[in-house]
């Protein structure tokens, strides 16, 4: 057994802060186990003049960290649930599902305005796709600003731009203490969330039983019973986190609840729906759900989208 640990993670302040907090869960857990975290930029940490969207989701955020999984640097790393692809590199596991965080999105404006008071024409801020297109499909006449970056940098831009206002998750505001500047909790009618968002997933090689059995102690079984339906339902859509694919799945007993949603880029066309069954099957609904979708155009709403924004190759 390691005595040593070392937790990979992105080396945002955020990212950190998780890291972090996985790191102290962990501790308690085993005090006789000495427990490092070692920062590691990403590819979407070093591109912030580019949309996200341009430059391609798969394992944006990821790809370094699991790198560092598979060659013994790391012997596990920390993620937001949400940037994690659907797909795992071969050898690599979610040895943990945290508990999730209120997983929806917050707004943060000037005067202390909520969505449908803001001014005709107001300029708000944001780096998703996902967010743009449910907010324009409430407000068409809202302009868009895209702003990248870490959770700080974005509340500098909102300033510095003399923007109207700022969207962004909950769980991140909240884990940074910035709770101060929400100014609404965007419901889910309006704006549902990023899968798996609010939610830790520490990711690990399959063979690693060892540290598969310390991460247990993290595992939360309703928060990876939930996620497992999202991730599904955007997996078999074949989205990722930069189309505007939202998705929100809730467990109340054996009872597992999905909403599911696909946006044109500008909001026009939206197809939404929910699903209800027994939680055991949470990946066969996340299908069921997407399929739905599919059957009512989602596939084209999708392809448009992609086609629309482009890559950008680097």
């Amino acid at each position: 057994m390691v005595n040593q640990v070392i937790i990979g993670s992105r080396d945002s302040d955020l990212a950190m802060w998780q890291a972090s907090w996985v790191a102290e869960a962990l501790q308690q857990a085993y005090p006789d186990r000495s427990f490092q975290i070692k920062g590691i930029k990403t590819k979407g940490d070093n591109i912030l003049d580019v949309a996200l969207a341009k430059i391609g989701d798969k394992g944006l955020f990821t790809k370094e960290l699991e790198a560092a999984l598979l060659n013994g640097t790391i012997h596990m790393a920390v993620h937001s649930m949400k940037d994690l692809p659907t797909q795992l590199p071969e050898g690599l596991d979610i040895g943990a599902v945290c508990e999730r965080e209120y997983p929806g999105d917050v707004l943060i404006s000037r005067n202390n305005l909520q969505l449908a008071d803001l001014k005709k024409g107001a300029r708000v801020g944001t780096s998703s796709l996902r967010r743009r297109a449910q907010l324009l499909h409430y407000r068409p006449d809202l302009q868009m600003v895209d702003i990248r970056g870490n959770l700080n940098t974005r509340l500098r831009k909102f300033k510095e731009l003399e923007l109207d206002a700022l969207v962004l998750a909950y769980a991140g505001i909240k884990r940074l203490g910035f709770e101060e500047l929400i100014t609404q909790l965007i419901p889910f009618d309006i704006c549902l969330p990023a899968v798996g968002q609010g939610s830790l997933g520490v990711e690990l090689t399959s063979t690693d039983t060892a540290t598969r059995a310390m991460l247990a102690h993290l595992d939360h079984r309703p928060s990876r019973t939930a996620i497992a339906a999202e991730r599904a339902f955007m997996q078999r859509l074949e989205g990722g986190c930069q189309v505007p694919i939202g998705a929100y799945s809730q467990v109340e007993g054996e009872l597992l609840t999905l909403t599911g949603t696909v946006f044109d880029l500008h909001g026009q066309t939206m197809l939404r729906h929910s699903i209800t069954g027994s939680a055991v099957n949470a990946k066969q609904l996340g299908i069921r759900l997407a399929e739905v979708l599919i059957d009512h155009g989602a596939e084209k709403i999708l392809h448009q989208a992609r086609q629309e924004f482009g890559r950008y190759d680097k």
